[in-house]
Parts: structure tokens; sequence; C-alpha cells
């Protein structure tokens, strides 16, 4: 399990497969949960990576027991979440 916090807002989600699921838009730090736009406009991208943003009804939540690496710029779960699965 990784560890959320707030500054992995903006991040791209990725699967396993390395296929990009969404952007982060938001992270609870203390349920540890992040919340991933699965369909952000382009101006949506870049006001999440500016950390400016913040979760919509549609995003999906990720608890972080599904994290398996955070790295600079993206999250990576431990599954594969593309449309093709």
């Amino acid at each position: 399990m990784s560890v959320l916090s707030t500054e992995d807002e903006g991040k791209f989600l990725m699967d396993v497969r390395g296929e990009q699921i969404g952007i982060v838009t938001e992270i609870d730090p203390i349920e540890q949960v992040a919340y991933v736009d699965p369909e952000p406009t382009l101006t949506n991208a870049w006001i999440q990576s500016l950390g400016r943003g913040g979760a919509g009804e549609d995003d999906l939540e990720i608890p972080a027991d599904n994290i398996e690496t955070i790295t600079d710029s993206e999250v990576r779960v431990d599954a594969d979440l593309s449309s093709e699965a």
C-alpha cells in the first residue's frame, strides 16, 4: 500500500499495463482515497496539474490499498482497468 498525499493531485492514474485511466483530482489524506476523473478535458487536466481542482460527482474513488506505486508524474494501481480488459 502506498501513502497518498495532496501532492499527488494532478498526477495521471495508470493501470498495470501502463494505460492511462484518468487524472487524480483530489486526495483525501485522512481516508487515504484518491478521486480520479476518468475523462478530463484539456482544461481540467491543466487546472489539476496546478493543484487547483477538486473532485467531481463522476470521479472514481481509488483506495490507497489499490495503489501499487507513486512517482513524480503518475499513480499506478495494481489492476488492469483499461476498457480493453
